[in-house]
């Protein structure tokens, strides 16, 4: 699947999003990137899981890992394209950690994953918790990188898409100036 047709089903399933919003991470943006619009499609979402698993065929991965929410059903999904294991991180007070019985054993080659990535906060803080086991994590494959390219996890990552979509502080947020109604589009 090629960048345009990504682009095509993503618009198609209600993922892209434009108004004024209020990111995850505290920041403002005039888009919004909802994956979930496209995960509510079993059939849609094993295509491009494939697709973001395609990079790590052979790369031996044991566990695909993704922070609840967004990671849950793509990690499932990328770890069914790969033949492993998936489990998923959760908050817990200001960091990620595993729960429900979930363990990860040193030797493991584990494969992070994410939906749409703005700041990294979520992602980085899974890999935090994996490393807090003493395991290194092999790699890192998002849906969507909104930094243009320039997101960095300290590992080798890979991106389905990548867009340059801006973000602002709150107190910088040219949408507030505007006063444009700020949308928590995630509640």
């Amino acid at each position: 699947m090629k960048t345009e047709a990504l682009t095509t089903l993503l618009k198609k399933t209600g993922v892209i999003l434009d108004g004024h919003f209020l990111l995850t991470s505290g920041r403002h943006s005039g888009r919004f990137l909802l994956c979930s619009q496209l995960l509510q499609y079993p059939e849609e979402a094993e295509k491009v899981c494939r697709l973001l698993a395609e990079p790590f065929k052979g790369e031996g991965i044991d566990t695909v890992v993704g922070p609840a929410m967004g990671g849950v059903i793509l990690a499932y999904e990328v770890a069914r394209a790969l033949n492993a294991r998936a489990l998923y991180t959760e908050k817990e007070d200001q960091a990620m950690a595993f729960k429900r019985g979930f363990r990860i054993e040193k030797g493991e080659r584990i494969l992070v994953v994410e939906d749409a990535v703005t700041t990294g906060g979520s992602i980085q803080k899974t890999i935090d918790c994996i490393r807090r086991e003493g395991v290194e994590p092999v790699a890192a494959a998002v849906m969507i990188d909104r930094t243009g390219g320039k997101l960095a996890l300290g590992l080798p990552t890979r991106a389905l898409m990548t867009m340059d979509i801006e973000s602002y502080s709150a107190d910088h947020c040219p949408l507030c100036r505007q006063g444009l109604p700020l949308t928590r589009p995630k509640t």
